[in-house]
């Protein structure tokens, strides 16, 4: 896996690495070229599933006291009814499904955004959108395994502020690899944002892949190579 900045706020603001020392050796496995997509899709699951669980840690929390089977004592709790965990189709949906192993309760909401391979920069397209009643005021999780260009990201965020009314700052981003030139884009954009990643690749290629990241993460984890 490829060594996160030492200085991460030179790439965005508001970005947490997950500090895991078991990513180290799932990533190997997730980007050896010669894994079979059942290989892959299982360590994937164990790497997102910590990744679901770092990023539900930047959740708002309170305070509250609770009763154990030897006594009371101070504990701390997420308000689960407020939150909604939205996928970006069809990556998305692994980590989605991360995250509700995590919050079965939390709401759902999908956007379907896929890039223009046709074109030279890869813009997104988007497709469709669906978000429970009062989504606006609740806190999100925007799950997308990975973050290349931020364009996919970034009509994510617009479309849920335009259409939903979701302020930004209520949207923590989680991915499991993005890249300085995502991070930039999604700098210059919304600071304010949170984003909570496992891994920082070096660069993206001429074709908009992050390297050395692992190929599409749709494409293996759903064995559709």
């Amino acid at each position: 896996m490829s060594a996160p900045s030492k200085n991460t706020s030179s790439l965005h603001p508001n970005l947490v690495v997950g500090p895991s020392k078991a990513y180290s050796t799932i990533f190997t496995e997730m980007r050896k070229a010669d894994n079979s997509p059942i290989v892959f899709a299982s360590y994937a699951r164990r790497a997102m599933r910590l990744l679901a669980e770092d990023a539900i840690a930047e959740l708002p929390t309170k305070q509250t006291q609770i009763i154990t089977p030897c006594g009371p004592t101070a504990g701390t709790e997420l308000a689960v009814d407020q939150i909604c965990a939205i996928s970006i189709i069809r990556a998305g949906d692994s980590l989605l499904q991360a995250v509700l192993e995590c919050l079965p309760e939390a709401h759902v909401g999908k956007i379907l955004i896929q890039r223009n391979e046709a074109s030279e920069e890869k813009e997104p397209i988007l497709y469709y959108s669906k978000m429970p009643p009062n989504v606006e005021n609740m806190h999100i999780l925007l799950c997308d395994p990975m973050l290349a260009t931020g364009g996919s990201a970034l009509c994510a965020i617009q479309t849920l502020q335009a259409k939903y009314g979701i302020k930004a700052e209520n949207i923590i981003f989680a991915n499991m690899i993005c890249c300085p030139e995502g991070l930039k884009a999604m700098a210059d954009a919304h600071p304010e944002i949170k984003i909570v990643t496992a891994c920082i690749d070096e660069k993206l290629d001429e074709e908009k892949y992050i390297v050395p990241g692992l190929g599409d993460y749709g494409d293996r984890f759903f064995n559709t190579v």
